[in-house]
């Protein structure tokens, strides 16, 4: 298998673990040392603070899906567009269920080290559309 193989492997790995809320397997894909270059405002550090992102994620929205519209890839990166979408069944940012259903675009730059696991991440997420989509008002 090519580097390349290996890193969009690595990658699937990453969105299936999110997808099926496996979330332990990220500790897997995802080096020690990461560095996330737009992490949330609640995410920790490593592995761990990915963990803990989406286990809110997933907590808020139970159906949390990543879909991959299209993907780039080399020895080193694996880029992609995708869309996120899920139905707001639990708290999410001090916001109490709506029921109501969310799907947004976003992009991520992601780069690997030679045991093609994840050393920096670089993304976007609309992350007003999804709030607009709940009904929330921005400020």
């Amino acid at each position: 298998m090519t580097k390349r193989e290996k890193n969009l492997q690595t990658q699937n790995q990453f969105r299936d673990a999110v997808n099926s809320g496996n979330l332990e397997d990220l500790h897997n894909v995802i080096s020690t040392d990461v560095k996330d270059h737009d992490p949330a405002e609640i995410q920790g550090k490593g592995a761990q603070g990915f963990i803990d992102f989406f286990s809110m994620m997933r907590s808020a929205f139970p159906d949390l899906h990543v879909h991959f519209e299209e993907v780039i890839a080399d020895d080193t990166y694996v880029n992609f567009a995708y869309t996120v979408s899920g139905t707001h069944k639990g708290e999410f940012m001090g916001l109490k269920p709506t029921n109501k259903s969310f799907e947004v675009r976003g992009v991520q730059i992601t780069k690997f080290n030679d045991d093609a696991k994840v050393i920096e991440r670089w993304g976007s997420t609309d992350e007003l559309g999804l709030l607009k989509q709940l009904g929330v008002q921005p400020i």
